[in-house]
């Protein structure tokens, strides 16, 4: 009984064939992971770096941060101050409280030593208003610690006299971690100093 094989040339012909087709396509996958790969590229060249007021080439992704910083640096900063000189007798305790969340000793220390000098007391003897009525911060974020300069004006009512006062503050703030409600910037006043403080005697008729 003869046993039917096939003709060996079939049979390397249909293998060479499927090994040409596997080599083909192979080599097409390769060629559109590549070019796939190339567009990624040329994307992330055009659209992930941006040029900073000096030349520098800075990621995107840094700058994004570095406004998102600035954004909750300068909400840090207005949350101070407000809460720190933004005062009257039925508020004052409640807004140190909150004030003190934002800084380190530097602010336990001035409080202490306004406390000294009898300031939170003539506020609740002569039933005087101090309201902030703007601030200015200027932050530089180049590097970690972030300086920074305020200049808050404020207003003191006494009954039937009202004195306007520019305070000019300087520090810096670091990260740390956000605590809601508390700090929810997750950054610290240190370093905080009153530098100036005058009275501005037309306050009233520039603003008209």
């Amino acid at each position: 009984m003869k046993i039917p094989y096939k003709n060996i040339f079939e049979v390397l012909r249909t293998n060479r064939f499927i090994v040409l087709v596997t080599v083909c396509c192979s080599a097409l996958v390769c060629m559109v992971a590549v070019l796939v790969t190339f567009k990624i590229h040329m994307e992330s060249l055009n659209n992930a770096f941006v040029i900073s007021a000096k030349g520098d080439v800075i990621p995107l992704e840094i700058v994004r941060q570095r406004e998102n910083l600035e954004v909750e640096a300068l909400a840090h900063l207005e949350s101070f101050h407000h809460y720190f000189y933004d005062l009257d007798a039925t508020n004052y305790k409640k807004n140190i409280e909150k004030s003190l969340w934002l800084g380190n000793n530097s602010l336990v220390d001035l409080y202490r030593q306004k406390q000294a000098e009898g300031v939170y007391n003539r506020l609740l003897q002569y039933s005087l208003v101090q309201k902030v009525i703007s601030i200015r911060s200027q932050i530089t974020l180049d590097k970690e610690p972030y300086h920074f300069k305020s200049v808050t004006n404020f207003q003191i009512n006494r009954g039937t006299m009202t004195d306007t006062y520019e305070l000019i503050t300087s520090g810096s703030l670091i990260h740390v971690d956000r605590n809601f409600p508390h700090n929810p910037h997750g950054l610290l006043i240190t370093d905080y100093l009153e530098n100036t403080l005058r009275k501005l005697e037309d306050y009233e008729n520039s603003e008209k």
